[in-house]
């Protein structure tokens, strides 16, 4: 009897324990949405380490933080134009006529628990929300990161910038204060000016005659509804082809176009990624609470006879607005009708710019012909008129922000605005010129030095006096992986159309486009372009001797 029960107890010793309840969640959740081999296959996924791709979730999390803040201030703000008399905390407007729009933002900003600090933290967001997307893409443009397979989302990319200087302008315009309907009345003006159908569009967007009765309410739904869910399905979308696609590297040693070198994405760079969160969300509530931003009470409700005195839109918007006040005041009248060309074609040239931003990267694969994936990432130097071009629109864009604050570089620097008018000007058409050529020669100056350090070595500091006499300055031996990853860029002959007539005598013909292509081809990537990095035949030579 004793025995037996030693074999049955040593059984149920054996037997497997239940599944806890977490388990059972788990595997209920498997069998339904297949999430294991999800994980499995994805969860593991290698992410390179580097500084700058930090400035992709820096967009991310400022994102996140502008949905949560903008929940929060829905709770609060009454989009209505309706006229009221405000009696509320801040005393200096009391018995002033305004809509109720501006007086719930000041109910949030003086009565709502935490209010003026969400609303701070929420402008403060969105500012840093666009700077974001603007470095993240240009640093995506200065390393040909939108190089196939990844042109879709740098399309996605550039969407969701346009969509952020949208959503931006919309929401600083609901409080309805004076800054905001200065700012209305200027977007107002420039649709004005569209031909034939500027007024329809007027009309139509602010339902009637400016400021309208119902532009708030309109706008309300727009700013937290429509565009907002459009922006989180772009950027979904983005991430989920970041997944798809082997991650972006710089050059180095082991990294090449089918291995990634870095870190596992569970669990070490998710721990990195929220504390990052928590640290972007630290740095912004303390903007948010020791940097006033849009004091929407000192600048009073919005009316159409009035103009606030230096009123600016937020920096992304500093462009077009520049474009607009430094143009001439032209306008052409014919069969009864005025155009406006002073605001029609600067306003035309903001959005055609940043097309031709977004179509970049099929532009550049045009030129070159190039089918081919790339995982590796060029350095600026070695693509002298990109990085060129990159720089150039970048001193395009900071001339046109002073143009748009004219009026505060005037008066804070006691120089005259027709002076800073006509120096905006000037530079708009030789400060990008002039950046693209200095850009490229440094470029190309970073080029020879590259191939002086792979040839030469690094300078030491030490001098070494030589048998004879002379004295020569001792250069240490680059590393293996240093050379390696100043030589591993490719440097392919530009496309040509080639010999005009065949092996028969029989002229071949070219059209127009072909020509084109090949001179763009030439310019971008000829030999003007690049200085020609060391074969290992002459590393060899120049390394097999004591050569100082």
């Amino acid at each position: 009897m004793h025995g037996a029960r030693s074999g049955t107890e040593g059984t149920e010793a054996r037997r497997p324990a239940p599944p806890g309840k977490g388990e059972k969640v788990a595997d209920w959740a498997d069998g339904r949405l297949g999430l294991y081999a999800l994980a499995k296959a994805n969860m593991r996924k290698v992410f390179p380490d580097h500084w700058s791709f930090m400035l992709g979730e820096v967009c991310l999390y400022s994102f996140l933080i502008l949905i949560l803040t903008g929940v929060y201030l829905t709770l609060f703000f009454d989009p209505s134009t309706t006229e009221v008399v405000y009696n509320g905390s801040y005393e200096p407007l009391n018995g002033v006529l305004m809509t109720r729009a501006y007086e719930s933002t000041l109910d949030i900003s003086f009565d709502v628990r935490g209010g003026l600090l969400i609303r701070q933290i929420h402008h403060w967001a969105a500012l840093v929300f666009v700077t974001g997307m603007l470095v993240h893409m240009m640093r995506v443009f200065f390393t040909g990161a939108f190089r196939k397979p990844r042109e879709l989302n740098w399309v996605f990319g550039w969407t969701l910038l346009m969509l952020g200087i949208i959503t931006g302008l919309t929401g600083y315009s609901l409080p309805d204060d004076l800054l905001s309907g200065t700012g209305l009345r200027f977007a107002h003006g420039a649709i004005l000016s569209i031909p034939i159908v500027g007024t329809y569009v007027a009309f139509f967007l602010f339902g009637g005659e400016f400021p309208g009765e119902d532009f708030i309410a309109r706008l309300y739904p727009v700013h937290i509804l429509l565009l907002p869910g459009i922006m989180l399905g772009l950027v979904v979308a983005h991430l989920i082809l970041v997944f798809y696609h082997k991650h972006t590297q710089y050059p180095g040693p082991g990294r090449n176009q089918k291995t990634v070198v870095g870190m596992p994405f569970l669990p070490v760079y998710m721990a990195k990624a929220g504390g990052f969160f928590f640290l972007v969300f630290g740095v912004l509530t303390v903007m948010g609470g020791i940097a006033s931003i849009n004091p929407v009470w000192a600048f009073g409700p919005y009316r159409p006879d009035l103009v606030t005195t230096g009123a600016q839109p937020d920096w992304y918007l500093g462009f077009s607005e520049g474009l607009i006040r430094v143009m001439p005041g032209w306008e052409l009248n014919a069969w009864g009708h005025t155009l406006e060309l002073g605001v029609f074609i600067p306003f035309s040239l903001f959005p055609l710019i940043l097309i031709a931003l977004g179509l970049y990267p099929f532009i550049e694969a045009w030129i070159t012909g190039d089918k081919r994936e790339h995982h590796i990432l060029d350095r600026p130097r070695n693509m002298p008129v990109r990085t060129g071009l990159g720089a150039a629109w970048l001193s395009l864009y900071a001339v046109l922000l002073i143009g748009g604050g004219n009026d505060i570089v005037a008066t804070h620097l006691h120089l005259s605005i027709n002076a800073i008018t006509w120096f905006v000007r000037i530079s708009f058409f030789v400060v990008p010129v002039l950046t693209f050529y200095v850009t490229k020669r440094i470029c190309l100056g970073l080029q020879r030095r590259d191939r002086a350090s792979v040839l030469h070595g690094r300078e030491t500091g030490t001098i070494k006096r030589l048998p004879h006499g002379a004295y020569v300055e001792v250069h240490e031996p680059l590393s293996q992986g240093q050379l390696f990853t100043l030589t591993q860029h490719e440097q392919e002959p530009p496309y040509e159309i080639g010999p005009l007539v065949d092996a028969n005598g029989v002229r071949r013909r070219v059209s127009p486009v072909q020509r084109v292509r090949a001179r763009l081809a030439r310019a971008m990537f000829g030999p003007t372009t690049r200085i020609t990095k060391p074969t290992v035949e002459e590393y060899r030579e120049v390394t097999s001797g004591d050569h100082h």
